[in-house]
């Protein structure tokens, strides 16, 4: 293949990791499950607009909608599994201008075929091969960097990086064009906040992966080839249109990476800030599947998903009508007491119970079996690799920001050399 060069933004100081926590105004949001509780109290259903009743910006793709607010554990996984009563049809405005004709803007039946192929992608033997080798080997090069330091910021130099370096070394991009690639497919959300940078992201996006996918749809890198596979597979004994395998590899790199990232990052603020949970876990291994199902169940990486009605319909005294959007709050859902007890605590011993963080029903994320997959050998090499591992008290401790997606802003840690 003739080398392609991705194209960088316009503006070479652009940095697109801030736009949420700073542009957006979501890292100045601590602790929002007290008022969604409070909410939840007095209606399962409210018309607001979270993001503006906390004191952020707005949505500015559907700034011309009414907006409700979906609360409580029942509410909410019923418009997850109600396919037929509840639309994804709300996601055009935003997701379709982030990554274009993509499963998630889909509502069955024309979900359920292009959604098969792409989770057959993600099946046992190809995490098999993952976990094996690809992810440890992404995962140790990245300790690699800080493991004689006797010190580490564990967001910034670890949490970020590994889920994004999985999707770009499944991709197998050349290395000099990651960075790039990392940027612009991070910014993609951004178009809720800052649509001009986004709409930028996207196109300088789709067209390296129109290259992408037309160079290696005819000359695979070898049999293994992810995006030959994909762009050579066929639906109903038809290959997929070129604006949905597009749309897919767009949202590839957010949605394999962002539910790792902001996962894991809450998972690793939450253990060490309990040590007797993190020393138990040091000590039992088999331990961790457990902690990271209660990392997502006490923090979702997506605290929010959309729906709308696909028929004029009343719900808890509002008058719903198709045109309305509705955000779903998973997070509020997970910390339902009717549901989970004590929930607003971390506590890796508690009862099984079922949280909502991958969605349920048709769009149950695609993803989430390589997302624990992910966590699980990622807790697993720092604590081979860090001995003694540790918070850092001379740092700020881990405390988690955000209204949509929430994470600690940085966790602090030493350990021994």
């Amino acid at each position: 293949m003739t080398a392609f060069a991705i194209r960088d933004f316009d503006d070479p100081g652009f940095n697109p990791f801030i736009i949420s926590t700073v542009v957006a105004g979501q890292g100045a949001v601590a602790d929002t499950y007290p008022e969604l509780r409070r909410l939840r109290h007095i209606s399962p259903l409210h018309e607001l607009d979270p993001r503006v009743h906390f004191g952020t910006q707005t949505d500015g793709t559907l700034a011309d909608r009414r907006k409700f607010l979906a609360l409580g554990h029942p509410l909410v996984s019923r418009m997850l599994i109600e396919f037929d009563a509840f639309s994804n049809h709300n996601y055009i405005w935003n997701m379709g201008l982030m990554f274009g004709k993509s499963i998630t803007t889909m509502d069955p039946p024309e979900h359920k075929g292009y959604r098969m192929l792409f989770q057959s992608a993600f099946g046992p033997r190809m995490i098999g091969q993952w976990k094996g080798d690809l992810v440890p080997r992404i995962v140790n090069r990245l300790i690699d960097k800080f493991v004689g330091r006797g010190h580490a910021e564990l967001i910034s130099e670890f949490a970020l990086h590994f889920p994004f370096e999985f999707v770009m070394e499944l991709l197998e991009l050349p290395v000099e064009q990651r960075p790039v690639f990392h940027k612009l497919a991070f910014c993609q959300t951004a178009v809720r906040y800052d649509r001009e940078h986004a709409l930028e992201a996207g196109e300088k996006l789709i067209e390296y992966i129109q290259w992408m996918v037309n160079s290696r749809r005819d000359h695979p890198l070898g049999e293994n080839d992810f995006v030959h596979v994909l762009a050579t597979a066929e639906v109903n004994g038809e290959r997929l249109p070129p604006i949905v395998i597009e749309s897919f590899f767009r949202q590839l790199m957010n949605a394999a990476g962002d539910t790792s990232y902001h996962g894991f990052s809450s998972l690793l603020g939450a253990l060490f800030l309990h040590p007797e949970q993190l020393a138990a876990v040091k000590a039992d291994r088999s331990l961790i599947p457990q902690a990271i199902e209660e990392a997502l169940r006490w923090e979702a990486p997506l605290v929010f998903v959309e729906r709308s009605v696909h028929q004029k319909m009343e719900i808890a005294g509002h008058h719903l009508t198709p045109e309305d959007h509705i955000t779903v709050a998973i997070g509020d859902a997970n910390r339902d007491e009717s549901v989970h007890d004590d929930p607003d605590s971390f506590n890796i011993f508690r009862r099984k119970s079922q949280n909502l963080s991958f969605g349920a029903g048709p769009h149950i994320c695609i993803g989430r079996h390589i997302a624990r997959v992910e966590m699980e050998i990622a807790l697993n090499a720092l604590l081979d690799r860090l001995p003694n591992v540790r918070i850092d008290s001379n740092q700020e401790p881990p405390r988690n920001f955000g209204v949509s997606m929430r994470k600690p802003k940085a966790v602090h840690v030493l350990f021994d050399t």
